[in-house]
This record gives structure tokens, sequence and C-alpha cells, in this order.
């Protein structure tokens, strides 16, 4: 599942693969931009923001998309596969990088890029990041106390990069139910240990929240309802919250659950 770790990998394989090299394929099979052709053009870096990625090319010209929940992009170095899931197609020689199922493409100057995510709270994965950044996630997350930290942790206008696993994994880790009201969660934390666990698996082939490197002991809680709490062992809850289904530990996480 996209969040902002795979997006952050993905610019950097990205970059790693095509930078720096001429353009010998490049083409973008979306409908408004079925007629550009990217060929001739250089990759200068795959820029990261949150859950939003920009490719940059020479002449101050991105390339934007969204990896949403089915997005990726894959590199070749053989014949490259290409389907009907096909978005977009850059090739250098020898090297080849497929985006399959990306949403909200668009084209623009790079000195625009702000305005397509000019409204996301502070990026997680930010490069810069320093106390103010963290004072703003602190800030927005305050805004509204009574929302359930849940929903707070996916709204990106509040801090960029959290997905639904890592809102799962971060309420364990805070010892608190996803519908703990945000007054009672200490927020300070939520933002450090979004930005931990972000940071630990930014360039991890496989996600790993619990730093056990055995298989199957990689998360505490999300997709566990079968095996259980990873700590206790005991039951979880699966439930939906805000149309997003939500693993939790009762025991070791106390709090309000949904009627």
């Amino acid at each position: 599942m996209p969040e902002g770790d795979t997006v952050y990998a993905t610019a950097h394989r990205l970059t790693e693969a095509l930078a720096g090299v001429t353009l010998v394929r490049g083409e973008l099979r979306h409908p408004r931009l079925s007629t550009v052709d990217l060929k001739g053009r250089v990759l200068e870096r795959a820029v990261p923001v949150g859950k939003h990625l920009f490719l940059r090319f020479d002449g101050s010209l991105s390339l934007h998309c969204h990896l949403r929940m089915d997005g990726s992009w894959r590199i070749y170095t053989g014949r490259a596969p290409i389907t009907h899931r096909t978005r977009a197609v850059l090739g250098i020689p020898g090297t080849t990088a497929v985006g399959n199922l990306l949403m909200e493409m668009a084209l623009l100057s790079t000195s625009d890029e702000y305005r397509l995510v000019d409204h996301l709270g502070p990026d997680l994965l930010a490069p810069d990041w320093a106390d103010e950044h963290q004072a703003e996630a602190v800030r927005r997350l305050t805004e509204d106390p009574a929302r359930p930290i849940g929903e707070a942790l996916l709204d990106q206008t509040v801090m960029a990069g959290v997905g639904n696993v890592y809102k799962a994994e971060v309420c364990f880790l805070l010892g608190v139910s996803p519908w703990t009201p945000v007054s009672d969660v200490d927020v300070e934390k939520t933002v450090r240990v979004a930005r931990k666990l972000l940071l630990r698996n930014a360039l991890r082939t496989n996600r790993n929240t619990t730093g056990d490197p055995r298989r199957g002991r990689d998360l505490w809680v999300y997709g566990r309802a079968r095996q259980g709490c990873l700590r206790c062992t005991g039951r979880l809850l699966v439930l939906k919250q805000d149309t997003r289904t939500t693993y939790h530990c009762p025991h070791c996480q106390p709090g309000p659950n949904p009627p």
C-alpha cells in the first residue's frame, strides 16, 4: 500500500535509474497527456512530497503523479511489460521505468509544483525537517481536539505521509485506540513517532515498525486479524473508521470504540 515511505523510495529508485541520461522513450498514456512526448528530455531528479511525486526534467518541466492505492513505478533492464494499466513509459538505453495506475497526472512548470501540494501539512520525510515543521504539525493536529486521532493521522492537510498502515501502527505505539480524541493524546510524541517510522522505512524493501527482522513479526497490529496482537497475542478489533479498515488491540490500546 503506497504511503509516504513508498513514494520516497520510488523517487529514489527513479532518480538512480534514469537521472542525467537523455530519454529515448517518453510516453504518457493519459487522456489529457496522450499527445505529449518526453523523448529527448533529461530527468534531473524525482522528488517526493508526502504521497505526491514530481519528476523534474530539464527545461523546468515537472510531471506530477499520485500513487493512490494501487499506483506504482517499476524499473526494468530487459523488456518492459506494457499493459492497459500503464500510464507512463520513460526509457533510457538499457533501462525503462513503467508507471502503472498513476493518478492525478499533470505536466507543469517546476516553479508551480507548490500549487498542487500547498494545501498539505508538513512532509514527515522532508529532508529539511526542523523544529518549525514539528511545531506546525502539532498545531494542525490540535486544531480539532475532539477529532479521533486515527482520522487526524490520515488527513494529509495535517501532516503528509501517513497512510492506513502507519495510522494503525502509530496508534499502537502510542497505546491509544484510533477513536481516542486528539485532546487525550500526546501530540508531540505522535508527530515524532510517525516521522521515526517513516524514516526507518524510507528505503526498506519490506516495511517494518517493530524492529524485529523475523518473518511475520514486522507489524504490531496492521493486517494481523488472524494472528492477533504481536505484543500480547490478544484478539484484534478490525473496524471501519471513515471508510478505512482499522486494526487495533483493545488490551494494549485502551480507549473509545465506535458503537
